[in-house]
């Protein structure tokens, strides 16, 4: 081979990996977004709670509050979006305490008051120890389980619902896996370079929990079409939630409306 064509194919090499080494620089800093201050106490929205802390199964320790409603019948295992903390998202677990549930929120490890740093497969061990927790507790109904998951949380629960039993699986605002969102913001990446799968839609398929997917066609960060596609490939039993918003002002809690075809569908259920 002649020198320039060796030249040539070390300098091909040397790009091919150093952009690979830009994607899964993208998808660590463009995925997960933790932070430790804890920006609000539930003392400001006065709501009685519990400090927990617990183990995942490869020993790393978590953190997560703990709402217990005198009036409950269900318990909201609660899954938040990929950036902040469970400060951040207090008053969607106040809708849901006044709604008549118990709600147990968690934090992902290298968020908030939880150890280690965040990964695709820790957050999934991480929702399992959650959900291990409640189990252990002797004041809730684990028949009466609802997977509640916002955005990334959404992905973790499909997960959950895979490992664990629940009686209703709530996804709002969520992808359906980590091609589709590329394809979206990061169009010049090859699927084949990606090291975070978040495959929800080969999950979703085979979850017979009934299935609650909630979306609005407003939502700037994960297209109305995902959120459709997602639904869509879901077996039954299954229902759609339109909502109006963005993808971080767009939710069940926004807008009455969206909150009383919330509140009916548990109703139905008999979930509250």
């Amino acid at each position: 081979m002649p020198p320039f064509l060796v030249d040539l194919f070390i300098i091909l090499l040397v790009m091919v990996a150093a952009f690979a080494a830009l994607v899964r620089y993208l998808e660590t800093v463009g995925v997960f977004f933790p932070s430790r201050e804890m920006t609000m106490s539930p003392a400001q929205f006065d709501l009685p709670w519990e400090d927990v802390f617990f183990h995942s199964r490869d020993g790393v320790k978590l953190h997560g509050w703990f709402f217990k409603n005198p009036h409950a019948r269900s318990t909201l295992l609660f899954a938040h979006g990929n950036a902040g903390n469970i400060s951040d998202r207090l008053f969607k677990v106040k809708f849901f305490y006044d709604l008549g549930l118990n709600v147990f929120i968690f934090d992902y490890r290298g968020y908030g008051k939880s150890d280690g740093r965040p990964s695709e497969a820790g957050i999934y061990l991480d929702a399992q120890a959650a959900c291990d927790y409640l189990q252990s507790r002797h004041d809730i109904n684990m028949d009466n389980l609802i997977f509640y998951g916002a955005s990334l949380g959404g992905v973790v629960v499909i997960d959950l619902a895979v490992h664990r039993k629940a009686a209703l699986l709530v996804v709002e605002s969520s992808i359906t896996n980590a091609t589709d969102m590329a394809r979206v913001h990061y169009p010049f990446v090859p699927s084949f370079l990606l090291n975070l799968r978040f495959d929800s839609i080969a999950k979703v398929r085979n979850i017979k929990t009934p299935k609650l997917f909630i979306h609005s066609p407003e939502d700037e960060v994960v297209p109305y079409w995902v959120g459709q596609k997602l639904f869509e490939a879901a077996c039954e039993p299954k229902q759609f939630l339109e909502v109006n918003g963005g993808h971080n002002d767009g939710s069940i809690t926004a807008e009455p409306t969206a909150a009383h075809e919330f509140t009916l569908i548990l109703k139905s259920r008999e979930l509250i």
